[in-house]
């Protein structure tokens, strides 16, 4: 008989060989330039993670930058702001862009630049030096000063919170030319220079009066320029009542310590607008961060409120697509998820690991799908019992409490080879980085365990949702594999149109292509 290693299967030879290895040392595909750039802005946050360092992180994304054309460039920048609600990322690519075309630098800027916390990170990034030049140039330069002369003063007002480099500082670098009377106070106020107090605006005046003791008044101003001053708890509650959503999400904490939840109707107001569904897509929240606020609402934080951020998790998740068939849901919670999702950030470090994300993606498919199985892995299938009409939160917190070991990313296909059970839909969600289940043979472990699926049900389709941005997947796409990269809700509109047919394995970069520039 022939040697059967030697001659392999047809089906065997039409398999795609690794043509890489991951972080991890193990054989996997590489994407190509446009789905690694979508990948790391989608995933990347230029902070160190598990397998990666930030330096690591910059130069791969720069040297990706160089293989894309600048359309795309701009096409990736404006989805991964608006579609992937991220933001380091999305402000590299734009500075970047504005080296490359200027036209299109200037469109794609206010698409981008959507708010002060992005203006003041695109110019920390340009002056950095990270993009090949130290200083604006004279697009950015009037970009950034056209923003600064047309925001409005909640806009100014938000964009005043922060430093390095702070507004004042960037007001200094462009010197906008002020459109009246008022507005040459207000820059001048806002640089901390001589002004016309008379002529600031109204909520300006009332800020500087509420400083000075001259009336009791909460002023409508970012929480932020009050929490330095002595304050009473209706103080704190007038705080709660006027500040935005995300703030709301944010300091549930500090509200209770404060005392603001002690008057009457606050927590009922803050209950109410945590649930208010427009206000939840407006402030385009992701998910992870109502994981985050749950987790770290204290027992001073009022049940009322508490359960309202799990009922605005169900809000947040409406684009889980409900999928025909038979789901496979298939968490990594292997030792490699246990570093923050958004990688390390000095005194700012998340709570919320790759692991949290990841139950949270398994629960929110399992909620929809109730009859989906769900198979959580490291070196081996996790056994796990979940109800699928439990919430959100408490399967994810559940899946989340396992884990550790190396990474198998075939364990739960082999499972289910070794059960020879039906599939119509298997999802992923890991960093990718499996390493267990290397051998010498020509596939990776999850392709081999994926094409003896396939032979029992060729109808199959697989979802890899990667949370990492690390550049390499165990199963390249194809027209039953799709790879997409996020931690937002838009990879559940991307994976409904795969699963239903409406879109191929390429969807994921297309609908960026679609971005009109």
């Amino acid at each position: 008989m022939a040697n059967q290693s030697l001659f392999a299967s047809i089906r065997g030879k039409l398999m795609p060989r690794p043509d890489t290895t991951n972080q991890a040392g193990a054989p996997a595909h590489a994407f190509g330039p446009k789905h690694r750039l979508a990948q790391a802005a989608m995933t990347g946050t230029v902070q160190p993670t598990f397998y990666a360092t930030a330096e690591m992180q910059l130069a791969e994304i720069l040297a990706t930058i160089e293989q894309v054309e600048p359309k795309f460039l701009a096409q990736a920048a404006i989805y991964a702001r608006q579609k992937g609600h991220m933001k380091d990322v999305p402000a590299l690519l734009l500075a970047a862009l504005s080296t490359k075309d200027s036209v299109l630098f200037a469109r794609a800027f206010p698409r981008v630049v959507d708010n002060g916390r992005m203006l003041r990170t695109f110019v920390q990034i340009m002056r950095s030096g990270a993009v090949g030049r130290k200083s604006l140039g004279t697009r950015p330069k009037r970009m950034v000063e056209a923003w600064i002369a047309e925001a409005s003063i909640d806009r100014l007002l938000g964009a005043a919170v922060g430093q390095s480099p702070s507004l004042a500082d960037v007001i200094k670098m462009v010197h906008p030319a002020p459109s009246g009377p008022e507005r040459t106070a207000l820059y001048a106020w806002l640089i901390g220079k001589p002004h016309d107090v008379k002529v600031l605006p109204e909520r300006i005046r009332q800020f500087e009066a509420f400083k000075r003791g001259d009336t009791k008044t909460v002023p409508d101003v970012p929480f932020q320029m009050l929490t330095a001053l002595e304050l009473q708890p209706k103080q704190w509650a007038e705080i709660a009542r006027n500040g935005g959503w995300q703030m709301l999400r944010m300091n549930l904490n500090t509200f209770a310590r404060q005392g603001a939840f002690e008057i009457d109707g606050v927590a009922d107001m803050v209950a109410k607008r945590l649930v208010d569904k427009d206000a939840i897509r407006k402030a385009r929240v992701l998910p992870y961060q109502l994981m985050a606020a749950h987790k770290a609402a204290g027992e001073n934080v009022p049940l009322q409120v508490r359960e309202a951020l799990q009922d605005a998790m169900e809000v947040a998740l409406q684009n889980v697509p409900e999928i025909a068939g038979r789901v496979i849901v298939c968490p990594d919670v292997s030792g490699s998820m246990q570093s923050p999702v958004t990688g390390h950030r000095k005194g700012a470090t998340t709570s919320v690991r790759c692991i949290d994300v990841a139950a949270l993606v398994a629960a929110a498919i399992l909620r929809v799908n109730r009859g989906a199985r769900v198979l959580p892995f490291e070196q081996d299938v996790v056994e796990l019992r979940l109800n699928g009409r439990d919430s959100v939160m408490t399967n994810a917190a559940k899946l989340a409490a396992i884990g550790g070991g190396g990474t198998n990313c075939s364990a739960p296909l082999a499972l289910l080879n070794k059960e020879s059970a039906k599939a119509d839909l298997v999802v992923f969600i890991s960093d990718n980085e499996s390493w267990v289940d290397a051998t010498g043979s020509r596939n990776t472990g999850l392709m081999a365990e994926w094409t003896k699926l396939k032979r029992r049900n060729p109808g199959a389709k697989l979802v890899c949702i990667d949370i990492q941005p690390n550049g390499t997947t165990q199963a390249p796409d194809s027209g039953d594999i799709l790879n997409v990269g996020g931690f937002s809700d838009a990879v559940f509109e991307v994976m409904a149109s795969f699963a239903s047919g409406e879109r191929g394995a390429k969807h994921w970069v297309a609908a960026i292509e679609a971005i009109e520039v």
